[in-house]
């Protein structure tokens, strides 16, 4: 069963078409990475599953429901969540408090209870703070809650996002690049946590990624970029095989003149 649907989207910027006509579906509870050379419109896609951009053409069914128009807190609501090429965290605040501020679309309690800090608003703020080191737990940095977020290596700080991530509490995970900046073990350690992602809390995961090895490792399904439009998509043999994508990568040799 699909989790999302994308329908003939089509993206432009002026006279520059980021997104060209493309359609995928993702399965529920896979790992699927969309790859491309630099400028293929990875992250043009990533920006308009989110809401961060609006589509001028085709249509994105997340659950069977139409996201397109909706703004990213309400595609966050419904349990799509997002980490970024760049680190975003809130540098000079805790580990634990980086990754309480993910679930605030999770909380309902009203400005007056917070203000008098009422029965119900304390038992919501325990909650976040249990989900929030249980996150912390699961990604492996629990004893690092306490800590000062800009203080931590930048391999913690990568699963610290994530950490904040799910605990939105996330149906579908997208990842943008993160294998960037790690090294080799971080990269084995990182598959091996997107693996257990997918298969204790069945979350299903799309990431971009330009390290092929991780990719190949991790990938059910590969779906290729180039200028905007779906070259290739199937498992990691047959992306590799295809001489489009062999094409889009290294280039095409020039036929010899005549």
């Amino acid at each position: 069963m699909a989790i999302l649907e994308v329908k003939n989207l089509t993206l432009r910027f002026g006279g520059l078409t980021a997104v060209n006509n493309l359609s995928f579906n993702i399965e529920e509870n896979s790992i699927t990475s969309l790859i491309g050379p630099n400028g293929a419109g990875k992250t043009s896609v990533f920006n308009c599953l989110t809401g961060f951009y609006r589509a001028n053409e085709g249509d994105i069914l997340f659950l069977g429901k139409s996201i397109k128009k909706l703004k990213p807190f309400k595609i966050t609501e419904m349990g799509m969540a997002r980490t970024f090429q760049n680190l975003r965290l809130f540098k000079y605040m805790t580990v634990l408090e980086n990754v309480m501020a993910g679930m605030h679309c999770r909380s309902g309690a009203g400005i007056v209870s917070s203000i008098l800090r009422l029965p119900s608003q304390r038992q919501e703020e325990r909650r976040i703070r249990e989900t929030s080191e249980k996150c912390l737990d699961f990604v492996g940095i629990l004893d690092k809650k306490d800590r000062i977020a800009k203080n931590l290596a930048y391999g913690d700080q990568r699963r610290v996002e994530l950490a904040r991530a799910l605990a939105t509490q996330p149906k579908l995970l997208l990842l943008d690049e993160p294998g960037a900046g790690l090294n080799h073990d971080e990269k084995m350690q990182l598959i091996a946590l997107m693996q257990k992602i997918q298969e204790q809390l069945g979350i299903t995961i799309v990431l971009i990624e330009h390290d092929m090895g991780l990719v190949m490792n991790v990938s059910e399904k590969i779906i290729v970029l180039n200028y905007g439009q779906k070259i290739a998509e199937g498992t990691a043999e047959q992306v590799q095989n295809d001489q489009r994508v062999i094409e889009a990568y290294l280039g095409k040799e020039e036929e010899e003149a005549v």
